[in-house]
């Protein structure tokens, strides 16, 4: 028995049980037990779940991490070394090795505590499989646990069951079956078993196969078991799922780019000053040997941004809360950066970009239709017209749904059916009055062959049969037609007629229902033989409507370069219609349906995504096809979805964005965001906030990487000084390194985090996500980090050759320089934040949106840094952060020199607004 077999649907019901060798009676106990030997239960199978041991040593794996270790542990090791060798002072030694291990520790639990979210995609998997089900066993019904159902077992289903694996139908009674959670589509499906279909029938087309973890919405039906756990289609999703590797976020990318980067500067650093160092040293004695080597960990601590881990998950984290309040849920936070990078939306048709709710939006009565037209439902229900409120009662009387009386927005029953109770309300009429005013007396449901419904009701001395179904078999049965200048016989222009109206409204991926009415005085006849020379009194087309407010957002996403996709379920010309309405589908796009996606090759998919924006009829491998297919492209995927379908795409795309109101607990936790509104406008708002994150995340580069320049290099030209002329010492030793990365770089960071957003951000075009930065970013950074360097030197040079000698720096003599310089470029930092709110517009200017915690924030680490500086000047922490007493005179030039930074970057400002507006005049 060959369990790989996907095509069922195409062999008839004798065949299917022969293979299987099964009957209608049912497996008998032994063949059960063999068959569940052979292929075990009808269960999904997860892969193994990392463990928090294993999530915190991949902690270790950043490049900037690694040299972050070596470094302190070096520190460590040559601090007790020297401490040995002097037998005093060994808490001072070993400070720096502590501080940098402590450093390490606290960013990798920080990171641990961050990942530790385990995917939950197959538990939520498996709790929508129905827990019991009823099987025919030698040839005796009864009911056992599903994960207990084999291959080849006949299972009973009906109203409200949940289908316990693949099934081949072999009976179907007015069946119908809600497949929204595999294909997307809400409207139930009509099943035959009779029918047998072509091998590249897509799933929401095999009408004589039921699927696991569909429901059963109307009527009842007996199958035979294809297919259990990961053999069923949800088990193929549940595979991918297991298969899936979780995306790198491009923020995550950046940073580790920025990290091999500045780690490939910090070696060649430290490979020059141990070169220069060993090859100067003239002692090698009193372990002078160690002066390069501590000098080449200051090297790899002034390298690396210590903060910007933790700045970029706080910034990320205010972010996720800003989100949560416009409905927007996000589960892991690098999205909210990646979702500034996004650059294509493949977003689901039902309930995202539609209501979700099929609604009456034409009517046409006889007079219309003999006019070719149709009548918008909002002109219709105020009309005096009395023949639409014939059809709109013959729609509301045959029909089974009701109104939810706790949410009277909601209907229970079949879609179709609570769309012409909700047209009711639109035409003022209370079904329920109208249901006791012509009470039921019989009815004939809805049949795949006949294609209609009757039902027949009571009307004082009368009765009235009301029948609605498919427009055009509907109208064979008719006789007469009704206009408003009464009734009279159907003519064969009258019925040509009304089909071209039908072909129109099914142009526009309306659902055309026609209507017919009866009047009977003796009835003798059964109610089927009564559905013959009916009256025709018009039509209705329904649809599930495009949300008008998405209209606007998919513009904006247009202007903002973000290219929407619709990916449906639907059939291509329902698809067209909505992608047209809604702004997606343009002149020259291409619409693909599922057959056509399925021949084409990886390759060709790749190219054909450029220009398609309508995917129609596609399967779950399709949707992940599509994803991956952009990828390739390199676009910035997000992928929004509802059903399991959805799910391994939604895995697979750089956003995964599910729906919170219809999604179901598959698509939530396979998802990175969730919707709670399940509005593509959410989507649009989300995206705007990832841009201003990722905008506020570059600030934050741009001031942290800055500073590391300028340590860089007065690190480098202080040593490379030292060892041409013995009158200059250490420059910067690494805790004073990490206390301007922690603190003064740092802390300003948050609120530079939280800077409004520039007030034409979604009229950018989407930034190249494969560009690390933009060159004005590199420029900056350059330019910054350089004039740093240069005003942190002159402090030194002050210090050691100025200040110490006109006795204005009390204490050891090594100290003098590395107090002004750590003073300079600790507090230069502070006020250098207040540059990055913008690289063009003026920190004095009206234009540059103030924030209020920057002044705040920057003032506590001006503030911390003071109060450092005076606990080592006049208290007993002098050889730890290497710092003397000064004088009124120091302080005041350092403070001169600190500001300057401000007046610096301001000019380089003024040229960049020149260079900007003669690249407009040059465009214009």
């Amino acid at each position: 028995m060959d369990l790989h077999n996907k095509n069922w649907q195409t062999i008839s019901i004798n065949e299917t049980l022969l293979k299987l060798e099964s009957s209608r009676n049912g497996l008998d106990d032994t063949l059960v037990q063999k068959r569940r030997d052979q292929f075990g239960l009808n269960e999904l199978t997860q892969k193994k779940k990392r463990t928090a041991f294993h999530i915190f040593i991949e902690q270790f794996k950043d490049v900037m991490i690694l040299i972050l270790i070596v470094a302190g542990l070096l520190s460590f090791v040559f601090g007790i070394i020297k401490a040995i060798s002097r037998l005093k002072d060994w808490q001072t030694e070993i400070a720096e090795g502590s501080v940098i291990i402590f450093i390490v520790l606290l960013n990798a639990v920080i990171g641990m505590v961050q990942e530790i979210k385990a995917s939950n995609a197959l538990d939520a998997l498996k709790k929508i499989s129905a827990p019991t089900s009823r099987v025919i066993r030698n040839g005796i019904t009864i009911v056992v646990p599903s994960n207990e159902i084999v291959l080849g077992d006949v299972v009973y289903i009906e109203d409200g069951s949940i289908v316990p694996a693949d099934l081949r139908l072999i009976e179907s009674n007015n069946l119908k079956i809600q497949e929204a959670s595999l294909t997307g589509e809400s409207v139930p499906v009509q099943k035959h078993a009779n029918m047998v279909f072509d091998e590249k029938t897509p799933i929401g087309d095999q009408k004589n196969m039921c699927f696991s973890s569909s429901i059963v919405t109307y009527g009842n039906g007996i199958g035979v078991v294809v297919n259990i756990g990961m053999y069923t289609e949800v088990g193929k999703i549940a595979k991918m799922l297991n298969e899936q590797v979780a995306t790198e976020s491009p923020i995550k990318k950046k940073l580790n780019k920025v990290g091999k980067i500045l780690s490939i500067i910090g070696a060649i650093a430290a490979v020059v000053v141990l070169s220069i160092g060993f090859a100067t040293l003239k002692e090698w004695n009193q372990f002078k040997w160690l002066e390069p080597l501590m000098t080449a960990i200051a090297l790899a601590v002034a390298v690396i941004p210590e903060g910007l881990p933790a700045t970029a998950t706080i910034v990320m984290a205010l972010g996720v809360q800003r989100m949560a309040k416009k409905n927007a849920i996000v589960r892991r936070l690098p999205v909210v950066e990646t979702l500034g990078s996004a650059t294509v939306v493949c977003s689901d048709k039902t309930g995202t970009l539609t209501l979700n709710k099929m609604t009456v939006t034409q009517i046409a009565d006889a007079d219309d239709v003999l006019q070719l037209k149709t009548v918008d439902i909002a002109f219709a229900s105020k009309s005096t017209n009395k023949l639409y409120k014939q059809i709109v009662k013959c729609a509301v009387l045959c029909n089974n749904a009701e109104i939810n009386e706790e949410h009277p927005e909601l209907t229970m029953g079949d879609p179709t059916e609570g769309a012409l109770l909700n047209l009711g309300i639109n035409f003022e009429i209370n079904y329920k009055s109208f249901r006791k005013e012509y009470p039921r007396i019989l009815e004939q449901p809805f049949d795949s062959v006949r294609k209609r419904m009757s039902s027949l009701h009571k009307n004082r001395d009368e009765e009235i049969l009301f029948t609605k179904g498919a427009a055009e078999e509907l109208l064979d049965k008719c006789k007469f037609i009704q206009t408003n200048n009464g009734v009279r016989e159907i003519t064969t222009d009258d019925k040509k007629a009304v089909n071209k109206v039908i072909a129109q409204m099914s142009e526009k991926a309306l659902r055309v229902l026609g209507y017919a009415l009866t009047i009977i005085k003796n009835r003798d006849e059964k109610i089927s033989d009564l559905e013959n020379d009916m009256t025709f009194i018009g039509l209705t087309g329904m649809i599930d409507p495009p949300r008008k407010e998405v209209i606007d957002a998919i513009n904006v996403c247009h202007i903002a370069g973000i290219k929407t996709i619709m990916i449906t379920g639907d059939h291509k010309v329902t698809a067209r219609v909505i992608a047209t309405e809604l702004g997606i589908f343009k002149p020259n796009d291409r619409v693909i349906d599922g057959n056509e996606l399925d021949r084409m090759s990886d390759q060709d998919l790749k190219q054909a995504v450029k220009n398609t924006t309508v995917f129609a009829r596609v399967s779950p491998t399709a949707k992940l096809r599509i994803v991956k297919a952009l990828q390739a492209n390199h676009e910035i995927a997000a992928m929004t979805g509802d059903g399991v379908n959805d799910a391994p795409a939604l895995k697979a795309a750089d956003i995964g964005v599910a729906m919170g109101i219809t999604g179901t607990d598959v698509a939530k936790d396979a998802s990175d965001m969730i919707l709670l509104d399940d509005n593509f406008t959410t989507i649009e708002g989300a995206i705007f906030e990832g841009r201003r994150i990722y905008r506020n995340i570059q600030k934050v580069i741009q001031l942290l990487i800055a500073g590391n320049v300028a340590e860089i290099l007065i690190v480098l030209t202080v040593f490379i000084a030292s060892a041409i002329s013995t009158h200059f010492d250490e420059v910067l030793n690494p805790i004073q390194l990490l206390c301007i990365n922690l603190i003064t770089d740092t802390i300003p960071c948050f609120a530079l985090g939280l800077d409004p957003a520039e007030k034409n951000i979604m009229k950018q075009k989407a930034r190249d996500p494969n560009v690390l930065f933009e060159k004005g970013l590199v420029y900056r950074i350059i330019f910054h980090g350089f004039y740093l360097y240069l005003i942190s030197l002159v402090g030194y040079c002050l210090g050691d050759f100025v200040f110490s000698q006109n006795g204005w720096i009390g204490g050891e003599s090594k100290y003098d320089g590395m107090t002004m310089a750590f003073l300079v470029i600790s507090i230069s930092q502070v006020f250098h934040s207040f540059n990055q709110q913008s690289d063009s517009i003026s920190i004095f200017s009206k234009e540059n949106q103030f924030n209020k915690l920057l002044p705040l924030l920057s003032g506590v680490a001006f503030v911390i840094v003071i109060i450092l500086a005076m606990i080592s000047m006049y208290g007993n922490a002098t050889k730890v952060l290497g710092m003397n007493q000064m004088s009124y005179q120091c302080w005041l030039a350092m403070l001169a020199l600190s500001i300057s930074i401000i007046p610096a970057v301001e000019l380089s400002k003024v040229f960049i607004r020149i260079h900007q507006k003669s690249k407009m005049k040059v465009n214009v």
